[in-house]
């Protein structure tokens, strides 16, 4: 029988319920168990395919082609474990499905309610992830206790405690104790009625991590623990890591978390050991060179937008001894010449995904100048859209050309609509999604990147390189450099007279783990040190993410 860890969030939200779910996953993995991890989101969008990454962070692809939450991405990068189809649950595709069956027929006239129709609806998806293999299953619950969305995921909880036995079932609530600055007071009373609200539907935490910018002295970890009513020794102090959050699982593991949790659950405990995220974690003390990446993005509210590039850009700069420094601009600004200047500050210039003409121009002129300035570049979907739309207007001197996407009567449609997607008309989950295999060219750049001929990379778009242009592009010095197996799609591209210029329609971002940094992302950022005025040695580890968003 799997075990079940809850992970619940109270007081505010963004507390990184993900990154702690993540961590626990790794640790309870190297305890030698099997481990699974899910998220369950109370929001009422079937999935966040359709949703503006500006609103809710990155959409999270997998292999099988599930378009989830960016909490994916901390799950896999943490555990090495792909995610599926069953690892992320919303209320709008429980109600949509439970709807759906009620319109067949389905219930043979029963009238469907929340209890229990939603309620069971969802507990089958909670336990899908159960086996005879899979010894833990941690499943993290979106958004914030109190919130009345989230109503009936806890009620789903309460009754899988309560069918599976509580020594089966344990959950962990992840809180913030706050600090008045005025008073110089660390604050309990906000985690108290947190754990009051989970008690009033029936649940009581084990485990509290407890999300602070100041340490925790024994007095304020008993009056929680008594308040609260949970051990001392389940009161984990969870502080604001300095320098990276792949640090989080030796945060716990010096509180003994791993063997609270393995005793409250009967499993059999191995110690362990982290070898290769010690090694990680001690690199960071040896950095010897700084880069700086320009992420040329549309999407600059929310850093979250483009949260697995970023954690891409830090994985392989450490592979690569170096510190990174990242700037999100904004691509509408690139339209201006004078606001542009700023590309000249950059390293390397990485050019994301994304949908809609806002800010395509702006792309553009970023990537013409990665290419006249021979800054190392890397387009990633979009991204190596638009390199090839501005390759078209500048060097095959195709003025008009474009995307279908942004002008459907263009002369020249460079990128297109892809055949399949002609018939579609629902906008969610309808894209060419997941894992499609590549092949690569020898010789080229993205063949000694990777040191394979042969990859599976995973894909979220609608448009593709147009093929009818495939012999203009080539004889002004283009490389396709990737294709599909039957040749039918072009996947990467090169350009031969530049250091490192390399444009993908996959998003590889998706597959980049701390200790196996993507090949793409290792090569573009060993190139952008070897483009750096920058290469002396710094005595400490420097991790900046900055949106360079004007003033008004």
């Amino acid at each position: 029988m799997s075990k079940f860890i809850f992970v619940t969030g109270g007081v505010v939200s963004s507390l990184g319920k993900g990154i702690a779910a993540g961590a626990l996953g790794l640790i309870l993995k190297e305890c030698g168990l099997t481990v699974r991890n899910q998220k369950l989101d109370p929001y009422l969008n079937v999935d966040p395919g359709t949703m503006s990454p500006s609103q809710h962070g990155e959409v999270f692809v997998t292999d099988d082609g599930t378009e989830a939450d960016l909490d994916l991405g901390h799950y896999e990068r943490f555990t090495g474990v792909p995610a599926n189809k069953y690892s992320n649950f919303t209320a709008g595709s429980i109600y949509f499905d439970v709807l759906s069956k009620e319109r067949r027929g389905d219930y043979l006239g029963r009238t469907v309610q929340i209890v229990p129709h939603i309620t069971d609806y969802l507990k089958q998806c909670i336990l899908s992830l159960e086996s005879d293999d899979v010894d833990v299953v941690i499943s993290e619950i979106g958004g914030t206790v109190g919130d009345i969305e989230g109503l009936f995921f806890l009620e789903t909880l309460r009754q899988i405690a309560f069918e599976k036995g509580r020594e089966n079932v344990m959950f962990l609530h992840v809180t913030l104790i706050p600090h008045l600055n005025s008073s110089d007071e660390i604050k309990t009373k906000p985690t108290q009625h947190s754990v009051q609200k989970l008690r009033e539907v029936g649940i009581s935490p084990d485990v509290l991590v407890c999300r602070t910018v100041r340490h925790l002295d024994d007095q304020v970890k008993s009056k929680i623990s008594l308040f609260c009513n949970v051990p001392v020794e389940a009161v984990i102090e969870e502080k604001d890591v300095e320098r990276s959050i792949y640090e989080v699982p030796f945060v716990f593991l010096e509180q003994n978390l791993d063997k609270f949790i393995t005793n409250r659950l009967n499993l059999k405990y191995k110690k362990p050991k982290l070898v290769e995220w010690k090694k990680l974690i001690k690199s960071l003390d040896h950095v010897n060179k700084h880069v700086k990446i320009g992420i040329i993005g549309k999407y600059i509210d929310l850093n979250d937008s483009y949260k697995s590039i970023i954690e891409s850009l830090q994985h392989a700069a450490l592979a690569n001894k170096s510190s990174v420094e990242i700037d999100i601009v904004p691509s509408e600004d690139m339209e201006n010449e004078t606001k542009r200047k700023v590309l000249k500050e950059y390293d390397g210039i990485l050019v994301p995904g994304g949908f809609g003409d806002r800010g395509v121009e702006g792309k553009l002129e970023s990537v013409r100048f990665a290419r006249e300035k021979k800054i190392p570049f890397l387009g990633i979907c979009l991204g190596m859209q638009c390199a090839t739309i501005e390759f078209a207007r500048n060097v095959c001197k195709l003025s008009d050309a474009n995307s279908t996407e942004f002008n459907p009567k263009t002369e020249h449609p460079v990128i297109s609509l892809l055949e399949e997607q002609k018939k579609v008309v629902n906008l969610g989950g309808t894209m060419r999604l997941g894992a499609y295999p590549c092949s690569i060219q020898k010789g080229s750049k993205a063949s000694e990147a990777y040191n394979s001929l042969n990859i599976s990379e995973r894909h979220r778009h609608r448009y593709e390189f147009n093929d009818e242009f495939h012999e203009l592009f080539v004889k002004k010095g283009m490389v396709f450099s990737g294709y599909s197996p039957d040749k039918n799609l072009i996947e990467i591209i090169e350009l031969k007279d530049h250091p490192w210029f390399i444009g993908c329609q996959f998003h590889p971002e998706f597959k980049s783990r701390p200790i196996a940094p993507h090949p793409l992302f290792k090569s573009f950022i060993k190139a952008s040190i070897k483009n750096s005025s920058n290469v002396s040695s710094k005595k400490k580890f420097v991790n900046k993410v900055k949106n360079k968003k004007s003033k008004k």
